[in-house]
């Protein structure tokens, strides 16, 4: 990870999942599929087909499950956060946020981040991606691996 996190350096490659597990997975599934049709439609073959698939799942939803977690504790950290530094006026209106918002939002610096809620609440800043980018004074998340 760079020393100072910023927009184009905030994103975390998981080398084990992004450049074996998912590859593997995701080309295992064709390999089989295309030997199913190459050695015939028979029992052996379509059950090699559906643990392949059944592999790919349980890979897949393993991160997804994850990363919901993730968002969910992300949620719950940004609005503890904002009770404590927003004015009472946006503190109201946090739960009107998005889950993307709240989670662009997390990268805001404290003195920023009034700013940025009311853009969110006004409709300019949609999703995670567009709070992001418009941050000036980046909140590094620095309890990744």
């Amino acid at each position: 990870m760079a020393d100072q996190q910023t927009y184009a350096t905030h994103r975390q490659w998981v080398p084990l999942w992004h450049y074996i597990a998912a590859p593997i997975a995701t080309i295992n599934v064709f390999v089989v599929g295309v030997r199913v049709f190459k050695d015939g439609i028979n029992m052996r073959s379509v059950w090699g087909l559906l643990v392949a698939i059944a592999f790919f799942a349980v890979a897949y939803l393993s991160r997804q499950a994850a990363i919901t977690v993730q968002n969910r504790l992300i949620r719950l950290e940004e609005r503890l956060r904002m009770k404590e530094i927003l004015p009472a006026a946006l503190v109201g209106r946090v739960g009107d946020l998005s889950v993307s918002q709240l989670i662009g939002l997390r990268f805001a610096s404290d003195a920023e981040l009034a700013g940025l809620v009311e853009r969110c609440l006004g409709g300019e800043l949609k999703n995670a991606e567009q709070v992001k980018k418009v941050i000036t004074t980046w909140r590094p998340d620095t309890l990744r691996t």
